[in-house]
């Protein structure tokens, strides 16, 4: 990893001010002292194993009871597929967005909007996100596409094998399909993508998993058809791995963008200009005078896509409604944009190409993830493309607010309010955040 000459030079001075070189080298030294008990592993709630593991732990009965309150222990049965060696919950405070109007393909009304978050001004600036674009009359989203991929590998003993492999593999679409459809009902095989890089071969398997957000699904459906590949294909691999990142998972990448992970969807919404003036507190040119420097900004460091906070709303209501947080790393890639129209008014889109979101399996059916779901009407089957188009029109309200306080230098302010308890907004008045 670079570093320049000067803070090299800062940080090796600080080091040397209370320790010696020889000191120094001998913390960095492997230790092979006894190690301490090992952590019960396991998926077993039951008080004795709830017991050991917190054992290993040197913690009071005070601090215990935070992490593992009498509520949870009497539920603790509820997280029995979703976490392994158990100890106790950590509550995150939750925060109401709305009323956010979307007019959507999938999503139709006025939702109300769980956010889990412990940064202050967070829900105070999509909140007034969300009131711009209600009272403007809604946003217009549209869900443009969808599919999850999962990407296993292949090595071959030279080129010539792998092209010959390539060949048998585009004729097999089929049959891969018909062997994926073994291990799911809910999801399908619906198309695949072949990449080969010297004996080296990926194939994008590209799937469509209904309500779910598909992860484990799509693993266990491709390992199917790995090993079909293996008992079949006329040019054995030498060997193979289910995943080596060509799919995406969990990465910001250029991908996003030609093709799909998850679902793709884009929001718009026209803004008049006196509403900007009066709820925003800027005005449409500043807005996008500060837009067009964000995108140049964006161009300079080589930012996968051109936002300002994507991540923020996003990750806020993944945890909130039991989505994998992690995918944030992927679903937080998008394309935001601001132009002024002729009459004056402001005019704002986003594009989130890689949204990963589902409304059954994994977190979903947790009890407290359920009833955030259930808030805005999209629990359950039947409700996952209507969840993305929320989330999208959720993003959009974040990228106005945000842009609006940046604009007209209300950000700091903001968060000065909040982030450090001085509270001196008026009651139902909006924070520019």
């Amino acid at each position: 990893m670079p570093s320049n000459h000067s803070r090299a030079t800062s940080h090796i001075t600080d080091l040397l001010e209370t320790k010696t070189p020889e000191s120094l080298i001998e913390q960095l030294k492997p230790k092979h002292h006894e190690s301490p008990p090992r952590v019960p592993g396991g998926t077993r709630l039951t008080s004795e194993a709830l017991a050991r593991r917190w054992d290993v732990l040197n913690m009071d009965e005070a601090q215990k009871s935070i992490i593992l309150d009498q509520h949870t222990f009497e539920e603790r049965e509820v997280f029995q597929k979703n976490i392994e060696n158990f100890i106790g919950t950590v509550k995150v405070p939750i925060g109401l967005v709305g009323p956010l109007r979307v007019n959507g393909l999938f999503a139709q009304g006025d939702y109300y909007v769980p956010l889990a978050t412990t940064e202050a001004a967070l829900v105070a600036s999509y909140n007034r996100g969300a009131q711009v674009i209600t009272e403007a009359g809604g946003c217009s989203v549209a869900l443009i596409s969808e599919g999850i991929s999962r990407a296993p590998s292949f090595a071959f003993r030279d080129l010539s094998e792998a092209g010959q492999f390539v060949v048998w593999a585009i004729s097999q679409l089929d049959k891969f399909i018909e062997v994926a459809a073994t291990t799911t009902r809910h999801g399908k095989l619906v198309d695949m993508r072949t990449t080969i890089e010297g004996n080296h071969v990926y194939i994008n398997f590209e799937y469509i998993t209904g309500d779910a957000s598909g992860q484990n699904m799509v693993t266990i459906s491709t390992e199917a058809v790995c090993h079909y590949i293996e008992e079949n294909s006329p040019v054995k691999p030498q060997y193979w791995f289910i995943e080596t990142n060509m799919s995406g998972d969990k990465k910001a990448n250029a991908l996003s963008f030609t093709s799909v992970r998850g679902k793709k969807v884009t929001a718009e919404v026209r803004i008049p200009e006196e509403l900007v003036v009066k709820r925003l507190h800027t005005t449409p040119d500043a807005m996008v005078k500060h837009s067009t420097m964000g995108t140049i900004a964006s161009a300079l460091i080589g930012s996968f896509g051109v936002q300002g906070h994507y991540a923020n709303g996003l990750a806020a209501m993944f945890m909130a409604c039991g989505q994998d947080v992690a995918c944030v790393a992927e679903s937080a890639i998008g394309i935001s944009r601001l132009e002024i129209q002729e009459d004056g008014a402001l005019y704002g889109s986003v594009m989130l190409p890689n949204l990963m979101v589902g409304t059954v399996g994994g977190g979903t059916s947790l009890p407290s993830q359920r009833v955030c779901l259930e808030m805005m009407g999209l629990a359950g089957a039947g409700k996952a493309r209507a969840l993305a188009e929320v989330c999208a029109a959720l993003t959009l309200a974040g990228e106005l607010s945000i842009n609006g306080a940046l604009s007209c230098h209300q950000f700091t302010r903001a968060h000065q309010r909040l982030a450090r308890g001085r509270h001196s907004t008026a009651a139902g008045e909006p924070v520019a955040t």
